[in-house]
């Protein structure tokens, strides 16, 4: 396509590009402000898949899990106005989660700026702070160039989202231009003088910890990590939603640092004297609210590792900072000759033993005891089956009592964005049709998005979507009940029947009252051969694996005097 100088419509070209970037799918809400884009991919059905979604923030959610399963930009058009702002909260989940991610939206034509044409809105600065470029196409000719910058900068450095405007009346334009080449991400690595200086420190050390999560791992930087920490015989713990970054059965794993973490690991992390930070940004939930480590000097040698050089010393000031993807960074520190570990040689099996107790299923009000359901899920499950979640307290269950065993098996949203799951869920699907995927949701959670279960069977995704159901948005009644307890608003939710809600969506419906009967109804969910919703009706007393309702609000009350 390089020396393709017929002439073309904008919309066609644009299309092209996305094809010699390697793009194979993308996800819409289809609008008429880009319909010639549209005819592009048309011709283009053999290359590149399009899925169109019920709602904008659900394709934004399905562009994001493509992001996060394959490392490469989830693509989502959407039209302007309503369709962007629909569209932002997958923008600002991306940001967050540091997903690559490109957002074509539909605009305008140009000879109608800054009237208040139909749905205008500057793009640059309603994304401004929410992506990591933003930009509009007002030349056609200039559309290989934007295109390929777009997926440069998407997937360099930190990645994220790119938010690219297109005028209506740019992609009817005719002309003759010549395609990009295919752009290549800029992958930094760290120095050989950094990697010895990571490795003395190390070895001076006494009690060690290595925190891994955030962007740019595969497979194999999983295993290089892997091989690093048994060479040394290092404690590892996962960052908040990124447990999927170290087998959480191996003997040197520790435990999640983030919500509802085990004190025991919280204590670790204050107690260690080299923290080695390897992707995470360490932003406030991996930081108990910033409270773990001091601002900006840390009590403990700090060595931080992320591909993006803006966030070493953002807000932690390092002792060793190293700028690299954590592909490149986890090939080396497996090269690097192991210290003497003697100072810390029970610390590891300490850690885990802790964890180990951590994950034991705890007693729960009611019949159904979600913390027994997703540890018996966590055996049951193949070790590369795929486990979305949103947010709400339901998630604390699974971030807590799941095992992950390989990369990438969590889609979660460090963001804490509602109504994620579903189409998280439909996109991983999508992206990998061979993997089990199952999708947790809060009653509260799934009715934000849930209709997207038609886009699931329209496009042969078949997902096990399962409802915790305890009538009530249970992470802000629990807040509520700690601040003003028996102060009750906003909280009550009334639902629908959820067995013939997914029914009508060509779905298997189910529900479970008492936890013994689940292991049936889950492989019936399995067999059924479409898409199945499994129903959890809990307790309204079961509001974290540690309180129920009365003992929160007990406390508050108590706080309150």
């Amino acid at each position: 396509m390089a020396s393709n100088l017929e002439p073309r419509l904008g919309g066609h070209i644009l299309a092209d590009q996305l094809v010699i970037q390697g793009a194979d799918t993308a996800f819409c809400v289809p609008g008429e402000s880009y319909l010639t884009l549209l005819d592009g991919l048309y011709h283009h059905q053999n290359s590149i898949r399009v899925v169109h979604s019920r709602h904008e923030g659900a394709a934004a959610n399905m562009a994001d899990a493509y992001g996060k399963m394959t490392g490469k930009p989830g693509i989502c058009m959407v039209t302007r106005g309503p369709g962007a702002t629909n569209a932002s909260i997958g923008v600002h989940t991306a940001f967050q989660d540091s997903t690559p991610m490109i957002v074509l939206i539909g605009q305008i034509g140009r000879s109608m700026t800054d009237r208040e044409a139909f749905q205008e809105i500057d793009y640059r600065r309603m994304f401004g702070e929410m992506a990591k470029w933003v930009a509009q196409i007002d030349q056609v000719e200039r559309i290989p160039e934007y295109i390929s910058r777009a997926f440069h900068v998407a997937q360099s450095g930190r990645p994220g989202p790119v938010v690219l405007a297109l005028p209506e009346d740019m992609l009817s334009s005719m002309v003759t231009v010549a395609d990009a080449k295919k752009s290549y991400p800029v992958e930094a690595a760290p120095t050989p003088e950094a990697m010895e200086e990571l490795r003395d420190r190390l070895s001076k050390a006494k009690k060690p910890l290595l925190i891994v999560g955030g962007p740019t791992w595969n497979k194999q930087a999983v295993e290089d990590v892997t091989a690093f920490v048994e060479a040394n015989n290092l404690p590892v713990a996962c960052a908040f939603r990124y447990q999927d970054r170290f087998n959480n059965t191996h003997p040197n794993y520790v435990g999640d640092i983030g919500i509802g973490i085990n004190p025991k690991l919280a204590t670790r992390v204050k107690e260690s004297d080299l923290l080695i930070i390897a992707g995470p940004r360490m932003g406030e939930m991996t930081t108990g609210g910033y409270s773990m480590l001091n601002i900006p000097e840390t009590d403990q040698d700090l060595i931080h590792i992320m591909p993006g050089a803006e966030e070493l010393g953002r807000v932690y000031n390092p002792d060793l900072g190293i700028n690299s993807s954590l592909r490149q960074f986890c090939k080396m520190a497996r090269e690097l000759a192991p210290v003497d570990n003697s100072a810390w040689a029970s610390e590891a099996a300490i850690g885990n033993a802790d964890y180990l107790e951590r994950i034991k299923p705890t007693d729960a009000p009611g019949d159904v005891n979600m913390s027994e359901i997703v540890s018996w899920l966590s055996n049951r499950m193949p070790e590369d089956g795929v486990v979305t979640h949103g947010a709400g307290n339901y998630s604390v269950w699974v971030t807590r009592f799941f095992q992950h065993r390989t990369y990438p098996t969590q889609i979660a949203p460090t963001n804490g964005a509602m109504g994620y799951s579903v189409p998280a869920a439909i996109g991983a699907k999508i992206t990998d049709p061979n993997r089990m995927v199952v999708s947790f949701n809060g009653d509260g959670c799934f009715m934000m998005l849930g209709q997207e279960m038609i886009t699931a069977k329209q496009f042969n995704a078949p997902v096990i979507f399962i409802v915790v159901n305890n009538g009530m948005l249970g992470t802000i009644r629990m807040h509520q009940e700690r601040e003003f307890p028996n102060n009750v608003m906003s909280t009550e939710l009334m639902n629908p029947d959820f067995v013939q809600l997914a029914e009508s969506y060509g779905a298997q419906g189910e529900r479970v009252t008492r936890t013994e009967d689940f292991e049936a109804a889950f492989e019936r969910a399995v067999n059924c051969g479409r898409s199945a919703l499994i129903e959890l009706v809990v307790d309204e007393q079961a509001l974290t694996p540690a309180q129920t309702l009365d003992q929160v609000r007990a406390a508050g009350s108590v706080k309150k005097k």
